[in-house]
C-alpha cells in the first residue's frame, strides 16, 4: 500500500512539474486571444468543432514553446532567483526529456491543426514556435537591448493560428489585433524587468533596465502605452469593431498610460509590480471587450 501511494505521488509529482514547463498560466491567455480571434473571424461563435481542435492544436504549440525555451535557457535560468526553481534547473527533470517533450508537443500541435482544422493554421502555429524559440530565445534576448521589441510578435501568433483556423486566409483585420499584442508586449515586458532587474544582469540579459537604466525603461513603458493606446483604437477607426470595444480600448488605455506616469514618478518595485498586474489585466480585459462587442453587437 505504502508502494503505492508513494508511486502515485510521484507520477502525480511528474505530471505537475511536465505542466510547468508548458508556462500554463501563459497559455491561458494566449488561448483567450486565439478564441477572441475566432469569434471576430466568425462574426459570431465558431462551430465547436474548429474551436475545440484549435484551441488543442494552441496549446500544445505554446506548451511545446515553452518547454523548448527553457531548454535552452536553462543555464541563465538557474541563475536567476525567479527562475531558478523551474523545472530543468531545479533538477526535478533533465534537460533532455524536457527538449524531447517540447518537440513532441509542437509536433502534434502541428498534426492537428493539419488534419482537423487547416494547413494555414498549422503553418501559423508552427511559425510561432520558432519565432519563440529561435529569433526570440535563441537570437535575440542574449545579444540585443530591441530583444523584446522584435521577440513581441512571438506571442502575437496565436491571433494568426484563430484567424486562420476561421477563414482559412489572413487578411487586414487580423493584422490590427497581432500588433496590438505586438505593442503591448514591451510595457508588459519591461515592467517585469523592472522588478527582476537583479537577475537579468547577474545572467548578463540586455533587457532594457539592464541596457540603458530603470528610467529610460519607465520613459519607454509610457512611450510604448501610448502608441499601444492609438494602435488600440484602429480596429474601432476601421469598422472592425463597435462601441462596447471603442470604450473599453479608451478606459483601458487610459488606465495603462496613467500607470506609465506613475511609474515614472514613483520609481519603486511595488510601482513596478503594479504596472506588470495592471498590463496583464489589460490585454485580457481589452480582449473580452472583442469578444462581447461582436456577440453582443451594439
Amino acid at each position: 500500500m505504502d508502494l503505492t501511494v508513494r508511486d502515485g505521488y510521484q507520477l502525480g509529482d511528474t505530471i505537475k512539474t511536465y505542466l510547468q514547463l508548458m508556462k500554463l498560466r501563459i497559455v491561458i491567455l494566449l488561448c483567450f486571444t486565439t478564441v477572441t480571434a475566432m469569434v471576430i473571424a466568425a462574426d459570431g461563435l465558431p462551430e465547436l468543432d474548429t474551436l475545440l481542435f484549435t484551441l488543442l492544436g494552441g496549446i500544445l504549440a505554446s506548451g511545446g514553446s515553452s518547454a523548448i525555451n527553457q531548454y535552452v535557457d536553462r543555464d541563465m535560468d538557474a541563475k536567476m532567483s525567479r527562475t531558478a526553481r523551474r523545472p530543468i534547473p531545479s533538477g526535478r527533470i533533465s534537460a533532455t526529456n524536457a527538449l524531447l517533450f517540447g518537440i513532441a508537443l509542437v509536433v502534434w500541435s502541428v498534426v492537428i491543426l493539419t488534419v482537423w482544422v487547416n494547413t494555414l493554421a498549422a503553418l501559423m502555429a508552427f511559425m510561432g514556435a520558432i519565432y519563440y524559440v529561435v529569433i526570440y530565445t535563441m537570437i535575440l534576448k542574449r545579444n540585443t537591448v530591441v530583444n523584446i521589441l522584435i521577440g513581441g510578435g512571438a506571442g502575437a501568433f496565436p491571433i494568426l493560428v484563430g484567424w486562420a483556423a476561421v477563414t482559412g486566409t489572413l487578411t487586414f483585420e487580423a493584422g490590427l489585433l497581432f500588433a496590438i499584442v505586438f505593442w503591448w508586449t514591451p510595457p508588459h515586458s519591461w515592467a517585469l524587468a523592472l522588478l527582476v532587474n537583479a537577475d537579468y544582469t547577474r545572467a548578463k540579459v540586455p533587457m532594457m533596465p539592464v541596457a540603458h537604466g530603470e528610467y529610460a525603461t519607465r520613459v519607454q513603458i509610457l512611450l510604448y502605452s501610448i502608441q499601444l493606446f492609438l494602435i488600440s483604437l484602429l480596429p474601432w477607426f476601421f469598422g472592425v469593431l463597435g462601441s462596447i470595444y471603442f470604450v473599453a480600448a479608451i478606459v483601458l488605455g487610459v488606465g495603462l498610460i496613467w500607470m506609465s506616469i506613475q511609474l515614472i514618478r514613483i520609481a519603486t518595485k511595488a510601482m513596478a509590480r503594479n504596472t506588470y498586474k495592471y498590463s496583464t489585466a489589460y490585454l485580457a480585459f481589452i480582449f473580452l471587450a472583442m469578444m462581447l462587442d461582436r456577440l453582443i453587437k451594439i
